[in-house]
C-alpha cells in the first residue's frame, strides 16, 4: 500500500512538472522597433512570478503553469501593456510597447558611465541635456553648442579671443585645459584644436550631451580633472527622421542646417549638413570687430551596418571647413591702409574619421571596438605674421561589458595621442611635439543591496615621455526611499604639460615657448557628495514633479603647470610650488507643474591658486553664479520661455575685480501641426557688454593688445528660425 501511494505521488509530481511551461519573447519599441532592455514583465495575479528583458530585449519566463495567463508589461516612458498568452507555446513572440509621450522625455539613458544606466540610477552623477534641449537649441543657436553648455550650473563658457571668437569650456572654476571633451566616447578636442572644437558642433546633429563634473578619468583618461563633456550623436530608426532649419539674426548671421536619417534591416545612415554665414559686426563702434566674419561648412555622414541582430558597425566622417576673420573693420574688407592694418584671419579645416563596432556575444557579454582619427589644419594670417600647422588626434579602444545579476563589469585597453607639427615654412618656438598613451581600465558596478550600488574603478596609463599613472576611483549610490537618494565619489586624474593648452586669453603662436624639460605632469584628487529628492504630485503624472539636487565638490591639483606672461609678451611655463584647490557647492531645483516648468540653480565656487603669495583667486571665475528659467507650454501650439542668470564679481589676473552682471533671454515658439515650427528668440535682453564697462584692449587700434574677456562683447541679438520636419506625425 505504501509503495502504491508513493508511486501515485511520484506520478502526480511528474505530471505537475511536465505541466510547467516557458514563455519567450523580444520586447521592442512600437514606433522604432528598437529592442528595450529592463522591461519588467510579471504574471497578473501572481506578481512574484516574472522577469526583465535583457540587454538585447529578450525575455524568458520559466516554470509557468499551462493554460491562459495575462502578462503585465511595465517600462518607464512607455504605456503599460497586458498581454494574453496560452501555454504551452514554443514560439518566440514580439511584444511592442507604445511610447508614452507624457513621460518619455523623463527617461534618459547615459552612455558616459558605460553601464547604460538610466540617469536616476547611475552611480556617477551625470547631467544630461537631452533630445528636447537639443531640438530647442537647434533653433535658438543653430551654429554651435556653446550657448546651451553655458546655461548649466557650474559650466562657464569663457571667450578667449575677441577677434576669432575662440572659447574655452570651464568646469567648477578650473581652466579649460582640465575639461575633457568627447564625441561618442572618444577624445577629439584638445591642445591646438581644442578651443575651436566646441564651436564646430551643431545641436541638430546630437541626440544628447552628457556632463560629469569632477574627476572622471577612470574610463576616459587622465585629462578629465575638472570633468568631461560627451557629445552623443543621433542614430537612425526604422521611421525616417528629417529636420531642416533656416535661421537669421540681427547680428548678421545666417544658418541653414539639415539632418536626415533612416534605418532598414541590415543598413542605415545619418546625414547632417550645415552652412553658417556671419558678417563682421562692430557693436561698440570702436572700429574693431566684436563679432568676426565667419564662413563655416559642416557635413557629417555616418553609415550603420547590422550584420546580425547582435552586432552593429558604424563608420563616419565629419568635415568642418571654416574661415574666421576679425580685427579692424576696414582691414577685414581688404580696404586696409597705413592707419588700419590690424586683422587676424583663421582658415580652419577639421576632418574626423570614426568607427564603432559592437557585438553581443551573449545576453550578458558585449564587446566594443572603436577608433577615431582627427586631422586639424589651421592657417593663421595677420598683418604681422603667417603661421601654418597641423594637429592629429587619434584614439583606439577594445572593451568588454559583462552584465551579471549583481555586477556590471567593464574592462578594456586603449591607445590615444596627438601630434602637432608646424609647417616647415613657418617654424615656431614651440616646435614639434607629440603624446602617446597606452591605457588599461576596469570598472565594477556592484548592486550591493537592493537600494545600494558600489562602484570601483582603476585605470593604469603609460605615457611615452612621462611614465606610469595609476588612477583609482570609488563611488557609492544609496537610494534611501522612493524620494531620497545620496551619491558620493572620489577619483584621481593627471594632465601632461602641453604648451598649447587653453589659457584665459589667446596668445600669438610666436609668443608661446616650449615646455622646459624639468616641468612635471599635474596630478589631481577630487571628491563629491550629493543629495537628491524627487517627488511626483497631483495625479501622479510625471509632468508634475519636484526635484532638488544639492552637491558639494572639491578638487586639488598638485604640481600645476602655470603659464606666465613675461615683460616681452612671451608665455613661459613652470610648475607651481603649491596646488590649485577648487571647492564649493551646487544646488539645482526643478519644478514641473503642467503647463509650467521652473528651474533654479546656484553655484558657489572658491577656486584658489595656492602657489601665489597674493591674489590667489582663480582669474575670471565668479564665486557666485545663479540661473533661473520659466517655461509655459500650450501643448502642440505655443511655448514661452524666460531665463536669467547672475554672474558675480570675478578677479582679474591681478588684484582688481570685475563688476557683477545679469544676463537675460526670452523665447517664443509657435508650432503648426507636427511638421512646422517657428521660434523668435532674444539673447542678452539687457544688452550687457564688457565694452560698456571698459575698453577691452590697450595700445592703439593699429596694434591692439586685448584684455581677458569676462563678459559678453556681442550684445543683444534677436533671431528668427523656421524648422520643417517632413516625416513628423
Amino acid at each position: 500500500m505504501k509503495k502504491l501511494i508513493l508511486l501515485i505521488a511520484i506520478s502526480f509530481a511528474a505530471q505537475t512538472l511536465w505541466a510547467q511551461a516557458t514563455f519567450k519573447a523580444v520586447v521592442e519599441d512600437k514606433s522604432t522597433h528598437e529592442t528595450l532592455a529592463g522591461v519588467s514583465v510579471v504574471v497578473k495575479g501572481n506578481e512574484t512570478v516574472g522577469n526583465s528583458s535583457d540587454v538585447n530585449g529578450k525575455l524568458v519566463l520559466s516554470n509557468l503553469p499551462e493554460g491562459k495567463l495575462t502578462l503585465q508589461c511595465n517600462f518607464v516612458g512607455y504605456k503599460k501593456l497586458d498581454v494574453d498568452i496560452v501555454l504551452p507555446d514554443t514560439s518566440t513572440h514580439v511584444i511592442f510597447l507604445e511610447p508614452d509621450e507624457a513621460t518619455l522625455n523623463e527617461v534618459v539613458v547615459v552612455s558616459s558611465t558605460r553601464n547604460n544606466d538610466r540617469i536616476e540610477n547611475a552611480t556617477t552623477k551625470v547631467e544630461v541635456l537631452g533630445s528636447e534641449e537639443m531640438s530647442e537649441e537647434s533653433m535658438v543657436k543653430p551654429g554651435n553648442i556653446s550657448s546651451i553648455l553655458g546655461d548649466v550650473s557650474g559650466i562657464q563658457i569663457q571667450q578667449s579671443s575677441a577677434t576669432s571668437g575662440n572659447a574655452n569650456v570651464r568646469i567648477l572654476g578650473l581652466d579649460g585645459k582640465y575639461t575633457q571633451m568627447l564625441k561618442d566616447g572618444m577624445p577629439l578636442y584638445d591642445g591646438y584644436s581644442g578651443g575651436f572644437g566646441v564651436l564646430s558642433i551643431q545641436p541638430l546633429d546630437l541626440k544628447q550631451v552628457e556632463l560629469i563634473k569632477g574627476s572622471a578619468s577612470t574610463l576616459y583618461g587622465g585629462g578629465a580633472i575638472g570633468g568631461l563633456i560627451n557629445f552623443i550623436s543621433k542614430k537612425p530608426t526604422y521611421e525616417p527622421d528629417a529636420s531642416f532649419i533656416l535661421n537669421g539674426t540681427t547680428l548678421k548671421e545666417g544658418n541653414l542646417n539639415g539632418y536626415f536619417a533612416q534605418r532598414w534591416k541590415k543598413i542605415g545612415f545619418t546625414l547632417f549638413a550645415g552652412q553658417t554665414m556671419q558678417k563682421q559686426v562692430d557693436v561698440d563702434g570702436d572700429g574693431l570687430s566684436d563679432v568676426p566674419k565667419i564662413s563655416s561648412t559642416s557635413i557629417h555622414p555616418t553609415l550603420f551596418l547590422y550584420p546580425t541582430d547582435k552586432s552593429t558597425i558604424s563608420i563616419g566622417w565629419a568635415g568642418n571647413y571654416e574661415k574666421r576673420t576679425g580685427g579692424d573693420m576696414l582691414a577685414i574688407d581688404n580696404a586696409n591702409d597705413a592707419a588700419h592694418p590690424y586683422y587676424d584671419k583663421n582658415d580652419l579645416k577639421r576632418n574626423t574619421y570614426t568607427m564603432i563596432a559592437t557585438n553581443n556575444f551573449t545576453s550578458r557579454i558585449t564587446g566594443t571596438l572603436k577608433g577615431s582619427l582627427s586631422v586639424f589644419d589651421r592657417t593663421e594670417t595677420t598683418n604681422t605674421y603667417l603661421f601654418k600647422a597641423q594637429q592629429k588626434n587619434f584614439y583606439s579602444e577594445a572593451s568588454l561589458a559583462i552584465h551579471l545579476d549583481r555586477h556590471n563589469i567593464v574592462g578594456g585597453v586603449n591607445i590615444t595621442g596627438d601630434d602637432f607639427r608646424p609647417d616647415a615654412s613657418t617654424p615656431a618656438p614651440v616646435g614639434n611635439f607629440s603624446n602617446t598613451v597606452q591605457g588599461i581600465f576596469g570598472q565594477d558596478t556592484w548592486q550591493l543591496l537592493k537600494n545600494t550600488k558600489l562602484e570601483g574603478g582603476l585605470r593604469v596609463d603609460h605615457h611615452t615621455q612621462y611614465g606610469m599613472f595609476v588612477l583609482p576611483r570609488l563611488a557609492l549610490f544609496q537610494k534611501i526611499n522612493e524620494a531620497w537618494g545620496v551619491r558620493a565619489g572620489f577619483g584621481m586624474g593627471y594632465k601632461t604639460p602641453n604648451p598649447l593648452s587653453p589659457q584665459i586669453k589667446d596668445y600669438e603662436i610666436y609668443q608661446i615657448m616650449p615646455i622646459p624639460s624639468g616641468v612635471t605632469p599635474e596630478k589631481s584628487t577630487g571628491g563629491n557628495i550629493e543629495f537628491n529628492y524627487k517627488k511626483a504630485f497631483g495625479d501622479g503624472d510625471e509632468k508634475n514633479s519636484f526635484f532638488i539636487n544639492h552637491a558639494f565638490f572639491m578638487t586639488q591639483i598638485n604640481n600645476p603647470v602655470v603659464g606666465t606672461e613675461q615683460p616681452n609678451g612671451d608665455l613661459t611655463f613652470s610648475n607651481g610650488s603649491k596646488p590649485i584647490v577648487t571647492r564649493g557647492f551646487d544646488t539645482y531645483v526643478q519644478l514641473k507643474m503642467a503647463p509650467w516648468e521652473f528651474y533654479v540653480g546656484y553655484t558657489y565656487t572658491d577656486a584658489i591658486r595656492k602657489y601665489l603669495a597674493d591674489n590667489q583667486y582663480m582669474p575670471l571665475t565668479p564665486r557666485n553664479r545663479a540661473a533661473a528659467t520659466a517655461v509655459y507650454e500650450i501643448e502642440g501650439k505655443w511655448r514661452f520661455g524666460l531665463e536669467a542668470s547672475y554672474n558675480g564679481t570675478q578677479y582679474r589676473d591681478g588684484d582688481t575685480k570685475t563688476p557683477d552682471y545679469v544676463f537675460m533671454a526670452t523665447m517664443i515658439e509657435r508650432k503648426f501641426g507636427k511638421k512646422w515650427s517657428v521660434v523668435l528668440n532674444c539673447e542678452n535682453l539687457l544688452d550687457v557688454r564688457q565694452t560698456k564697462y571698459e575698453t577691452i584692449y590697450t595700445g592703439s587700434i593699429m596694434n591692439p593688445d586685448y584684455k581677458p574677456l569676462w563678459a559678453p562683447i556681442d550684445g543683444r541679438v534677436v533671431n528668427l528660425a523656421i524648422k520643417f520636419m517632413p516625416f513628423a506625425h
